[in-house]
């Protein structure tokens, strides 16, 4: 967490602050910033200027500034965005509840007198200008049938540690890939690329319809699974016990009933 579809609503909710005149960027935790950025140089590049667009690719929010440079923004496992004081959610499964001034690492002040906000307790996420988008792979929104298959082609790794990895597809978090795996009756241990091709675009569809589904409810925890991902946890499809695996180094869980 966020995953693709928060950070699609931060997207979403970051529109607002289009066309609009930055006045200042206050940098209470310049640690925030990466990639050798400072804070003399993030100034340089927002103050005076106007935020033209803003993008998402994978779980990277980019807004794209007037004098033709590209603020990245990434939120870790606890970031949220926040536009005049309005949150682009209600909270974040994994983060705290209550909101401490002190977790706010970086405030981008309007002349308007409105704000651009990141809050992040755990400091997981990070500031870049110009980051390198070829590092990442397919947004997994969009990915063709053909680009998915080309990401698992070949690969021994397990399934789903596929699918988390953002350099073969970009935006697949923990839950959307256990949910997507869930649904697609696909274990995530097995070979990624040992899925044959009906099985390649069975799973792009469910990407797709997952990730679109999970962006209209309000986050990648309002997923089906999401509930049954507990100790005697039960597949909301069959009814059988949920297992608990680590897969791809993070905590899994699957059906053993219909996920083969």
């Amino acid at each position: 967490m966020p995953e693709l579809p928060e950070v699609e609503a931060y997207r979403r909710l970051a529109e607002r602050s289009v066309g609009r005149v930055v006045g200042r960027v206050e940098l209470p935790d310049p640690w925030f910033l990466k990639g050798g950025l400072t804070p003399a140089m993030l100034g340089a590049a927002l103050t005076g200027h106007r935020f033209a667009a803003f993008r998402r690719v994978g779980k990277l929010l980019l807004g794209d500034i007037d004098g033709g440079r590209r603020l990245g923004l990434r939120f870790g496992m606890t970031g949220t965005l926040v536009v005049d004081g309005r949150a682009a959610l209600d909270g974040l499964l994994y983060a705290p509840a209550r909101h401490d001034p002190a977790w706010e690492r970086v405030r981008i002040a309007f002349v308007d007198g409105g704000s651009l906000v990141v809050r992040d307790p755990r400091r997981l996420g990070g500031v870049t200008l110009d980051p390198d988008l070829g590092r990442l792979g397919p947004d997994a929104a969009a990915i063709t049938g053909d680009e998915l298959a080309a990401a698992l082609a070949g690969s021994t790794a397990p399934l789903k540690a596929r699918l988390l990895d953002q350099s073969r597809v970009a935006g697949v978090g923990n839950l959307v890939a256990d949910e997507v795996l869930w649904k697609a009756g696909l274990d995530p241990r097995r070979p990624a690329g040992s899925l044959a091709p009906t099985e390649v675009h069975l799973l792009c569809g469910t990407v797709h319809a997952v990730i679109a589904d999970l962006v209209a409810r309000g986050g990648s925890h309002r997923g089906d699974l999401t509930g049954e991902r507990r100790r005697d946890g039960r597949c909301p499809q069959d009814g059988a016990p949920l297992t608990r695996s680590t897969v791809g180094g993070r905590t899994t869980w699957w059906c053993p009933v219909h996920q083969h």
